[in-house]
């Protein structure tokens, strides 16, 4: 027996890893929206993960010839995953971990952005440390190339974001596998300027839709065709984001391993370190043809690949190696995936429920992340079970420690 259920539609089928995790109807429209496009080669892959999204679903892939969706890729351009596995065992671990969390939220700014005011505390306030300085240097051309023809995507904090956290659902977290070693493991993307980079070509888009009368089940489906001005422009846009947000993730790992170094001076981290995209789109190659792959909230799993799929707050994470699935382009799912709306899990879960539902873990425990609660999620393990032709798992992690925006 495959391990995708099948869907018709109006368009390609729909093959989904989601046997014993609910679709949502109005992800399942989404998907037969996506799915009916003229572009889409060969069928949908769906994670079991999915979740309805702003145009396509979260935990999907997409694979398109000839045409590219930005809001499928979405506004938090190449938002994805890196760990580490340090020299650190469990028994070198304080009883009281809150002064380590408590240096690890002085070292890497987060929480929410004022839109680059003086107290944006989602940013660097003075200069930024030496690594984000540099990786901005490295990076500065290609932005100015994107800003200098599309000045209103310009963001006036690409700098001062780099290394820095956000809010929702980014963390950073130290985490213990089944050998009892330490990791350290975070998730953020590309900040404020992939926000606005994502959210000017997205109404590109839209407005190219409009120019030539093209009617969409969803407008915000709105696509560039292959060699048209916006096509090239966005490429080279979400190219560049991408770069920023693995820049991004490399900066903060290096901000945490330094305030670990200040309580354990012979730390050293092994070979065994993976950073990887969910939210990106690249060129591969899948049923002979050079596509395309849009991979919103899902990671890459070709034969042998890394990946890193979490689970929440108070859940267990995956370490896992691709097993290279052709009929899920060679993807697995980026997460738990959300079992709620942020406004659901407010109105359902109280602070003492989630105090519960993180024991164990030092993290926030107020009502400004009742909507990352471990309720508000889907069970991992049911996720886990329905990609077991998709990966393999290589390391289980229990997190200890979690700092969220």
């Amino acid at each position: 027996m495959s391990g995708y259920e099948a869907f018709e539609s109006e368009g390609v089928h729909i093959k989904a890893w989601t046997r014993g995790v609910p679709i949502e109807d109005a992800a399942m429209q989404q998907l037969r929206n996506v799915a009916s496009l003229p572009f889409i080669h060969k069928h949908l892959a769906v994670m079991p993960d999915v979740h309805w999204g702003m145009g396509a679903t979260v935990g999907s892939v997409i694979p398109t010839v000839g045409a590219i969706i930005p809001a499928a890729v979405g506004v938090d351009i190449g938002c994805g995953m890196m760990a580490v596995r340090t020299s650190i065992r469990a028994e070198h671990l304080p009883d009281d971990l809150s002064a380590i969390r408590s240096s690890i939220e002085a070292a890497v700014p987060h929480g929410r952005t004022d839109n680059g005011g003086r107290n944006d505390k989602g940013a660097w306030s003075d200069t930024p440390p030496s690594a984000a300085a540099d990786r901005w240097s490295a990076l500065q051309a290609g932005y100015e190339a994107v800003v200098e023809k599309h000045p209103k995507a310009a963001h006036p904090r690409g700098p001062g974001h780099l290394g820095t956290l956000g809010t929702g659902n980014h963390f950073i977290e130290l985490c213990l596998d089944e050998a009892g070693d330490v990791w350290v493991m975070l998730h953020s993307g590309s900040r404020g300027v992939g926000n606005r980079f994502g959210s000017y070509f997205i109404e590109r888009a839209k407005q190219e839709m409009r120019r030539w009368f093209i009617n969409l089940a969803d407008q915000d489906l709105a696509y560039f065709a292959e060699g048209t001005e916006g096509f090239i422009d966005y490429i080279r846009a979400v190219s560049w984001a991408q770069k920023y947000a693995r820049a991004n993730r490399e900066v903060m790992m290096d901000q945490v391993l330094a305030v670990l170094r200040q309580s354990f001076p012979d730390l050293a981290v092994t070979q065994e370190a993976v950073n990887c995209h969910h939210n990106y789109v690249t060129r591969e190659k899948h049923f002979g043809k050079e596509v395309f792959i849009t991979r919103k909230g899902a990671v890459k799993a070709g034969l042998g690949d890394l990946g890193i799929i979490p689970g929440s707050m108070g859940a267990k994470s995956f370490i896992v190696r691709g097993k290279g699935n052709p009929d899920s382009f060679c993807t697995c799912s980026h997460g738990a995936g959300r079992a709620m709306s942020r406004n659901e899990a407010r109105r359902r879960f109280s602070v003492e429920d989630h105090i519960a539902a993180t024991n164990g873990v030092e993290c926030r425990k107020d009502a400004e992340v009742i909507d990352e609660t471990p309720m508000a999620y889907k069970d991992i393990d049911a996720v886990m079970a329905a990609q077991s032709d998709l990966v393999d798992v290589v390391h289980a992690l229990r997190q200890v420690v979690c700092v969220k925006g």
